[in-house]
């Protein structure tokens, strides 16, 4: 597998591990990303509130995940976040999805 080779998340931080496709991608929701999230999505808190009701959208969960990428592996593209999502099942970056969103409320050391 390629990507953040080696590199294995710090839970503390709020960090996680996604597969997608041959990727292991590091996911890691520093300030930048989260702000870079939060112009495209919209309030972090409201959107923290519509996943709580089940109401997060496929475009939504992409775009956290996107910017919070520690690192972007030279090849790929963010449709193929996207698509991998679909294919993959959104149930196997509910983890990642969900370190995000608690460094969102919670914050980390």
């Amino acid at each position: 597998m390629s990507g953040s080779m080696g590199r294995e998340a710090n839970e503390a931080r709020g960090e996680a591990t996604i597969l997608i496709g041959a990727y292991c991608l590091l996911v890691r929701p520093s300030f930048a990303a989260l702000v870079a999230a939060e112009g495209e999505t919209g309030p972090l808190l409201a959107l923290v509130e519509r996943a709580a009701e089940g109401r997060v959208t496929l475009a939504e969960i992409e775009a956290l995940l996107w910017h919070c990428l520690a690192e972007r592996p030279e090849g790929l593209v963010r449709a193929e976040l996207g698509a991998a999502l679909v294919a993959q099942g959104i149930g196997t970056v509910l983890p990642a999805l969900r370190a995000i969103l608690r460094q969102v409320v919670a914050g980390g050391s």
